[in-house]
């Protein structure tokens, strides 16, 4: 019973307040967690162009975005300039490594990719991974081993170039179980450990889920004995407002008997080549607008080569 912590790092303000604040929250509690940083300029206000998709609006009024995130950050990118992340909280980063966390790759421009990846061609995808591996490289003085994409976001040519920059394995997408991904027949031999539970932000206002409530629901959901599991939390939350939330689901957890660790732990534990092959895409999961990267159904090749044997 694994459930690593996966901690997606979106914002400037994220970095230097909400990072730290996880950091001494986990070292309360003698753990060690996947830390993804996003390593270029912070343009969080260019996400008001999202005010048209269906459903944004809705969520913006159930999750208190300007609570969470601040005036300041929401301006970046269109009435203030994008701050660097990577140069101005260098230091913030290499204390998280310094402290015994996994450190790796969430993007280099959160809101430039979160938008527009999907329809990216391979140059331009290229180019915003490498942007990324670099100032990484330059940061910590060596090359990333991980990537969990911004937004739960990837396209083919992503999924194509985990491999071949180095990443051990990845956390791009949403699914039940780890798996080496399969886009359109085509496998990739980079594996991914998916995001299995909601988020916070997934489920606070919807039905009867408050912000004093979502813990307990969030347990129950893993009150009974499963797969290895991976949390995705945020800085910009769970770091902030919402640690006491979180320490309360670590201390749940622990009570349920997960144990509790970074995502290189789970890799550690298994055969990364003997992972199930599965199809994955574009797809939807419950209290998040859009699509994301889905993990689907295991590969038919596979399935009827496992019955012939």
């Amino acid at each position: 019973m694994h459930l690593a912590l996966k901690i997606d790092v979106d914002t400037l303000r994220g970095t230097r307040e909400g990072v730290p604040t996880l950091v001494e929250l986990l070292r309360r509690h003698d753990l060690r967690a996947t830390f993804l940083f996003s390593l270029g300029p912070d343009h969080t206000g260019r996400a008001i162009k999202r005010v048209f998709r269906p459903g944004f609006i809705g969520k913006v009024r159930r999750t208190s975005v300007v609570r969470h995130y601040g005036v300041r950050t929401l301006l970046y990118g269109t009435l203030l300039p994008g701050p660097d992340i990577g140069r101005r909280a260098a230091d913030v980063m290499r204390a998280v490594r310094d402290a015994g966390h996994e450190t790796g790759i969430h993007c280099w421009d959160h809101i430039r990719w979160q938008d527009g990846v999907a329809r990216a061609d391979e140059r331009w995808t290229y180019e915003e991974m490498r942007l990324a591996c670099d100032r990484y490289t330059d940061i910590f003085g060596e090359a990333p081993r991980t990537h969990g994409a911004a937004g739960w976001q990837m396209n083919r040519h992503a999924l194509r170039l985990t491999p071949r920059l180095g990443f051990d394995y990845c956390s791009d997408g949403r699914g039940t179980h780890p798996y080496l991904p399969i886009w359109n027949a085509e496998p990739i031999r980079c594996p991914q450990f998916p995001t299995t539970l909601p988020t916070l932000d997934e489920l606070v206002g919807t039905g009867d889920v408050t912000e004093d409530n979502v813990a307990a629901h969030l347990l129950e959901r893993t009150s009974k004995p499963l797969l290895p599991q991976v949390y995705t939390l945020h800085a910009e939350l769970e770091g902030m407002r919402l640690a006491p939330v979180f320490e309360q689901l670590l201390l749940g957890w622990k009570a349920q008997g997960w144990t509790l660790g970074a995502m290189r732990t789970l890799f550690d534990a298994l055969e990364p080549m003997a992972l199930p092959r599965c199809t994955t895409g574009p797809g939807t999961v419950p209290g998040r607008t859009g699509t994301v990267l889905v993990q689907g159904p295991e590969f038919l090749a596979d399935v009827d080569r496992a019955r012939a044997a």
